[in-house]
């Protein structure tokens, strides 16, 4: 890798090759590969266990499989810090819109920052295509606060998910 990144959602756009979070540590998104995909289910695991266990729905195979079953190469960037994953994000499009998936980041990172600034440049692509992007979010998540932050607002909801969307910035959509 050159250290430009390559974009978030369609591999042709592209996010800022490097930046630095809250604290300073530099980070970059890279396009992920087949072989991220165990690293990934685990981060997943680890991230979602509080709130999948608040909600009486945790289970061991059941969180990694889903990942393994949804894992999307075109879609999903890498989120690597100092030379290490850190985390990742997909942005997949469907129905008219990108949907925000997998947004994971390692706890040690969490609250610094880099979470903001990864979202902040997923949506400043997104706005510059005029999409909305959509995501849930699991009820109760402290997760939510972030997306708020940054705009989303409440679509639907049920005893598991949040439904969320943000609008682009600009107020100008595009039909994808």
């Amino acid at each position: 890798m050159d250290g430009e990144a390559m974009g978030v959602g369609v591999r042709s756009d592209v996010l800022p090759g490097r930046s630095a979070s809250a604290d300073g540590a530099g980070w970059l998104v890279r396009p992920a590969v087949v072989e991220d995909i165990e690293v990934i289910a685990e981060l997943r695991a680890e991230v979602m266990r509080p709130d999948l266990e608040r909600l009486g729905r945790y289970d061991e195979h059941r969180v990694r499989q889903r990942f393994r079953d949804s894992f999307s190469k075109q879609h999903t960037s890498v989120i690597m810090v100092d030379g290490e994953l850190a985390g990742c994000i997909t942005l997949r499009p469907a129905e008219g819109r990108l949907w925000l998936e997998h947004f994971y980041l390692a706890p040690r990172l969490q609250g610094r920052g880099l979470g903001s600034a990864v979202l902040r440049a997923a949506l400043d692509e997104a706005d510059a295509q005029g999409v909305t992007v959509a995501l849930n979010v699991l009820q109760g998540s402290d997760a939510r606060r972030l997306y708020e932050r940054h705009g989303f607002v409440l679509e639907s909801e049920d005893p598991i998910d949040v439904f969320m969307i943000r609008p682009p910035a600009n107020g100008v959509q595009t039909d994808r």
